[in-house]
């Protein structure tokens, strides 16, 4: 059962982002949930529905540079994106029925590899990563949107390891369990970006690996995004029983 849902505000960097809490009538994991480039919470939102009535508290925010922040989409840097989910990490982290060492986060894309990178920062027990992305550590303080799509690209279509990417050394050092879901016909994370993925995780705890057959980047087909949905429900349902049979 959903105790409750509200829309919240957090503040980073002298600016508010918009949120939406999901809490469940008793205590247990945190799962949050961090959408890609030109999206927004509203794609999370009926997954973040589900998931709660699984006794969690689930949170979707907004990025800047997404929804109400749209004016900024040409000025936010990757700096921008990180300090966002840290921001949005810490609120959920600070709600009184969060068990803070059972926090999971769902990543996609962009947020995806925003996620990889939380990870460093911050302690998180579940990672879920549906097509994430991989950039090139240079041009960091740049707008997002104004990096070159076609080196971007390039860079993405060679295998990477964490010695020259920040975002594959915290998947290296991440001891969480974690799960990869790769998109069959996906025009902008090829294969070889989520094989530097699945390799970098090479101290997590689990990693769970799916290709969404037929399914692009965005999972447009109604079936692919029901698969996907199905797939995360099931992984979460099961990684917050093993954490509730250790405790």
């Amino acid at each position: 059962m959903i105790e409750g849902r509200k829309g919240v505000t957090i503040n980073v960097e002298g600016q508010t982002l918009d949120g939406t809490l999901l809490l469940p009538a008793k205590l247990i994991p945190g799962v949050l949930f961090v959408h890609g480039w030109g999206g927004s919470q509203v794609q999370d939102l009926a997954r973040a529905e589900e998931i709660a009535q699984l006794g969690c508290i689930c949170f979707t925010f907004d990025l800047r540079g997404h929804a109400r922040h749209d004016v900024e989409r040409n000025t936010v840097t990757r700096s921008d994106g990180l300090a966002d989910v840290l921001a949005a990490y810490d609120f959920l982290a600070s709600q009184p029925q969060v068990d803070r060492s059972a926090i999971a986060v769902v990543g996609t894309s962009y947020g995806g590899y925003l996620s990889a990178l939380l990870t460093k920062y911050r302690p998180v027990a579940w990672l879920a990563l549906r097509v994430p992305a991989l950039y090139p550590d240079e041009h960091w303080e740049k707008p997002k949107a104004l990096l070159p799509r076609d080196q971007i690209m390039t860079y993405r279509s060679h295998f990477r390891t964490g010695q020259h990417d920040k975002a594959l050394a915290a998947c290296e050092a991440f001891a969480g369990d974690v799960l990869i879901v790769e998109s069959e016909n996906d025009n902008y994370v090829p294969h070889e970006t989520i094989s530097s993925f699945i390799s970098s995780f090479h101290h997590s705890n689990s990693l769970s690996y799916r290709i969404l057959k037929g399914a692009d980047h965005a999972l447009r087909d109604e079936t692919c995004r029901k698969a996907y949905h199905d797939l995360l429900l099931t992984w979460v349902e099961e990684m917050v029983r093993g954490g509730r049979r250790v405790k």
